[in-house]
């Protein structure tokens, strides 16, 4: 039997996410992100769909690596302005009963006895419909702007980040016996104190004696998503992902990223298909094929080079300004993202990018690729690439808000649905439940009470 498609929806709470220049576009509605009913049609829309969930980006600097300056990321609304993606959950949540809600939160700059108590707060108010997108960080602007000169290195962010998991796993998972709420009206007891714990913790970056300020919520640890595939990151992602998004312009690149990530997970004592893997990519489409490829055209007329190289620059923290836009990219190590440079070079060694074909190609949904065509033929494409790649699913990258979403929903889920490799309806219960048939993740026992 195939393996089912699955969607997510790649947004983000700002006026451009990763198509730079298409918020110019005349049926676009980005500027309308800061409006509730924005995001609440939005969140129908996507429910109406099927999809799995839609997942917020975040970053909490600017875009200032291209010419030494965020002037070009500003004029451009390249992710900025950006609001917190935080707050648009209960919101969603509110409109919806089945969408899950996949949050990009930077550990690097949270405390985690806050953000721990952050979460649990959204996982009950959403009903255990919550996702926490672990990122390290990879812009120097924001370190700046919580009192760093510059953010740590790129493997000791991710050793910060393995204590940061487990503190929040203390806190999710042990602080709290199952049953140590009681709701005890007659007696005046809400929470019996023998069954809940202070967790001790202290190492090298944290110091957490107490115990966790939020009773249990209903998966307790959020459903874990991560995006990185530097060696580092996929260390990483083996020890803790559930979910993992990648992004690449080719089914090989594609491919390379999900048989490392599932080799790491076997390699952690866990089951390789025991990781959702979600490709990005962009689906134009439309009735026919040649109103798809007009569709296209039109798109392409919107892209905006400098918007797209000043995005290119923040992601890799290499300077495109001082390369002629005929210059060929190559591998260039860098503190920033070693996977958003590396996706264009060092992964796919048969092609040799521009920094001008670069620049249009991520122009247009990002990193990943763009699939134009009618329904059918997009229906064929995305299963050429689950079964070529062996990946889960497809994180759905826009061009225009939120005439992308909606000719997915109304011409493509039902066209795979049709193909029986798109689900009918939602099952039951939360996130997790939803994903992988259980409730909670395994419990982590790295260090006992």
């Amino acid at each position: 039997m195939p393996k089912l498609i699955r969607f997510n929806a790649f947004q983000m709470n700002t006026v451009s996410h990763q198509s730079p220049g298409l918020w110019t576009h005349p049926r676009d509605n980005s500027h309308r992100y800061k409006e509730p009913d924005h995001w609440t049609e939005l969140a129908q829309l996507l429910e109406r769909g099927r999809f799995d969930a839609i997942f917020l980006a975040d970053v909490l600097g600017v875009y200032d690596v291209f010419e030494g300056s965020a002037d070009a990321a500003i004029r451009h609304g390249v992710q900025v302005p950006l609001n917190d993606p935080l707050a648009l959950v209960p919101l969603m949540a509110q409109a919806t009963r089945h969408l899950g809600f996949g949050v990009t939160c930077a550990l690097t700059y949270e405390h985690p006895y806050i953000f721990a108590r952050r979460i649990s707060t959204l996982d009950h108010l959403t009903r255990g419909r919550i996702g926490w997108n672990i990122v390290t960080g990879y812009l120097d602007s924001a370190a700046r702007n919580l009192g760093l000169n510059q953010q740590l290195s790129h493997d000791e962010r991710y050793d910060l980040a393995d204590e940061y998991m487990e503190v929040v796993y203390k806190l999710w998972e042990q602080s709290w016996e199952d049953g140590a709420v009681v709701n005890d009206k007659e007696r005046g007891v809400y929470a019996d104190p023998s069954r809940i714990h202070p967790i001790n913790h202290e190492g090298k970056y944290y110091k957490v004696p107490g115990f966790h300020l939020c009773e249990p919520s209903p998966q307790r640890t959020p459903l874990l998503y991560q995006a990185g595939t530097s060696p580092r990151g996929t260390a990483f992602a083996a020890q803790h992902a559930e979910c993992t998004f990648v992004s690449g312009p080719s089914k090989k690149v594609v491919k390379k990223y999900a048989d490392d990530l599932r080799a790491a997970v076997r390699a952690a004592g866990r089951d390789g298909d025991d990781l959702k893997i979600y490709a990005q990519a962009l689906i134009i489409t439309a009735p026919t094929e040649a109103e798809a490829r007009a569709k296209h055209e039109e798109y392409k007329r919107h892209i905006d080079i400098e918007a797209a190289l000043a995005l290119l620059s923040g992601w890799t923290g290499v300077d495109f300004s001082k390369f002629p836009l005929d210059a060929t990219i190559e591998y260039i190590d860098s503190d920033a993202g070693h996977s958003a440079l590396a996706s264009f070079s060092q992964a796919d060694p048969d092609r040799r990018w521009t920094v001008r074909e670069a620049a249009q190609f991520i122009g247009l949904g990002g990193r990943g690729p763009v699939l134009v065509g009618d329904p059918s033929q997009i229906a064929s494409q995305l299963e050429a690439w689950q079964d070529d790649t062996g990946i889960d699913g497809f994180n759905l990258a826009f061009a225009v808000a939120h005439e992308s979403m909606r000719d997915v929903v109304d011409l493509v889920v039902p066209e795979l649905q049709r193909r029986g490799r798109y689900r009918q309806e939602y099952d039951a219960g939360t996130l997790r439940e939803k994903l992988f048939q259980r409730s909670q993740r395994p419990r982590v026992h790295s260090h006992s009470l």
